[in-house]
């Protein structure tokens, strides 16, 4: 399934109770390749499985991912999976922003928090897993609309200024972990358009044949994760295994 990394290797997903995050983690579990898992979201889990731990954490908070700190021990680490994302959020009333009138400070500050700083910072906590002589791949879910090169249609202020946020701090920890784990891999990574709860409210002019299941994101995920070295530490990948430009 993976073969950059060891037989009964070692997982960790955040997000995992979300549509992609629960996907993923199925599709781990499918694999006899699939050692320990911890599967980490703010929601329980309909799963049960020897091989998984379950923690009711929330990593966009420092005491959630002290938590999971103190969980992992310095263990190695060998996949890490983030699926941790907002788009909106009818609590704040946090929708994409289409119009420069409609930003706020308290929407944009939202959207870099759980967006960008949660995956770095998540990284930072659990540091001491990934450095080492072991493989390790830390694949983390950004979107097409953080690329700036690709931005042709404006708008969703947020969403794109997070998501490119979020691949510039992905790349840079990429070229620290090599120096710190020379089989480190860091990947961004684009689902397509999935039907989730993330996804919902904007779906009506998606064409069927570009709105995808979680499963089927899941597995071409895993379809690309498994292609990549080393030497892609620091890249940004669509679904489909084409790379995207910055």
């Amino acid at each position: 399934m993976l073969p950059h990394l060891p037989h009964q290797f070692t997982a960790v997903i955040t997000g995992a109770s979300g549509g992609i995050g629960l996907a993923f983690l199925k599709r781990l579990l499918a694999s006899t390749q699939t050692g320990r898992i911890l599967a980490v979201s703010r929601r329980p889990i309909p799963l049960q499985d020897k091989r998984l731990t379950h923690l009711t954490l929330d990593v966009s908070e420092q005491e959630g991912r002290l938590a999971l700190s103190q969980q992992l021990r310095n263990q190695p680490i060998h996949l890490l999976f983030n699926a941790v994302g907002i788009l909106h959020d009818a609590s704040r009333h946090l929708q994409p922003e289409k119009r420069l009138d409609k930003l706020t400070l308290e929407g944009l500050t939202h959207a870099m928090h759980v967006n960008a700083f949660t995956p770095a910072l998540l990284i930072s906590a659990i540091r001491p897993c990934l450095q080492g002589n072991h493989p390790t791949i830390i694949a983390s879910l950004s979107a097409r609309v953080g690329s700036i090169g690709d931005n042709h249609l404006g708008g969703w202020y947020g969403y794109r200024a997070s998501k490119a946020a979020h691949n510039m701090l992905m790349k840079t920890a990429a070229v620290e972990l090599s120096r710190l784990n020379k089989q480190s891999i860091v990947l961004c990574l684009h689902p397509g358009t999935t039907d989730t709860p993330l996804s919902k409210p904007f779906q009506a002019r998606v064409p069927s044949e570009k709105l995808f299941t979680p499963d089927f994101v899941a597995e071409q995920l895993i379809e690309v994760i498994s292609k990549r070295t080393p030497d892609d530490s620091g890249s940004f990948w669509d679904w489909a295994g084409e790379p995207i430009e910055w």
